[in-house]
């Protein structure tokens, strides 16, 4: 909410480097991101749609942030991982923590780190908080990174590039292994990611599982199947749910009115928009903006 009380869109972040950094990728801590912000003239503590990957984590303090409509208390030896696409907006100061946040592109690391790690996959749902051998592990990757990322003149550009992105893709790979990540090559994982990319694309325009099958050469059988094992629900459930995401982030994030909310979602109409939202949130699309802002319905 802004000074005159008006909501108003939440800020689309796309990346753009720092003067002097490489490009694609990031190594900050959190005056050094605050800096950062100020720099591009954002405001650190809006919330935000960042177009990049942030890695966060946290050496001493608390840091409280909220990530889509889930709130996150970070404290010492924290991961938290945002995607591109989530709102996400920092409730407290970071001047009162100590950490490091990375910031890199979707297309920085390789496409075999990609995989295995699952970039592009469903995103956490919590932090991860390494421990014993793992934690040293992922401590050392980063103090590493964060050494060659700021030894920028040591090395020609296009080599310093390469070792931060080799670095990261150490650091992401670990990550996603103690958060029970790791790509298998079963038929059933790559029909998954497939149909969740899928989604990502063309939930305003199609809310059937068949549309989905048939664009990617998958029975709807398969596509069922291969979801339930990857995120522990049927393929329509997961499009509903995506559906449901971002009809939530436009209730709370913009001024639209339900019905141009419920046509930019590929609805037929309001009522048929206001009948999903319901079922699936339990409260009309109104109740939901109403409780989100502090106000009446």
């Amino acid at each position: 909410m802004d000074r005159n009380g008006q909501h108003t869109d939440v800020t689309e972040l796309p990346y753009r480097s720092a003067a002097g950094a490489p490009p694609g990728a990031e190594v900050l801590d959190f005056p050094g991101l605050l800096a950062r912000a100020q720099g591009h003239g954002i405001d650190p503590y809006a919330p935000k749609r960042p177009g990049f990957h942030e890695l966060i984590t946290v050496r001493s303090g608390t840091v409280r942030c909220a990530v889509d409509f889930t709130e996150h208390e970070l404290t010492e030896g924290d991961w938290l991982w945002v995607r591109p696409g989530q709102i996400h907006q920092y409730r407290s100061g970071l001047s009162d923590a100590d950490g490091t946040v990375v910031l890199f592109l979707p297309g920085f690391l390789n496409s075999a780190t990609v995989e295995a790690a699952r970039v592009d996959q469903h995103p956490w749902q919590r932090p991860v908080t390494p421990t014993g051998a793992d934690g040293q592990a992922v401590r050392s990757v980063l103090a590493l990174l964060e050494s060659e990322y700021r030894r920028l003149a040591a090395l020609p550009l296009e080599v310093h590039i390469e070792v931060v992105r080799h670095l990261l893709a150490v650091l992401v790979l670990r990550l996603a292994q103690l958060h029970g990540g790791g790509a298998d090559d079963t038929a059933g994982s790559a029909a998954f990611r497939g149909f969740q990319q899928a989604v990502e694309r063309g939930f305003p325009r199609t809310h059937r599982v068949e549309d989905y099958a048939a664009e990617l050469g998958y029975s709807v059988r398969t596509l069922t199947r291969a979801t339930r094992t990857a995120a522990g629900c049927g393929a329509k459930q997961l499009i509903d749910a995506r559906i449901l995401l971002e009809a939530k982030r436009l209730l709370v994030h913009t001024d639209l009115p339900a019905s141009a909310i419920g046509e930019r979602l590929g609805f037929p109409g309001a009522t048929v928009f206001t009948k999903f939202f319901r079922r699936l949130s339990g409260e009309t699309p109104a109740a939901f903006r109403a409780r989100a802002w502090g106000t009446r319905p």
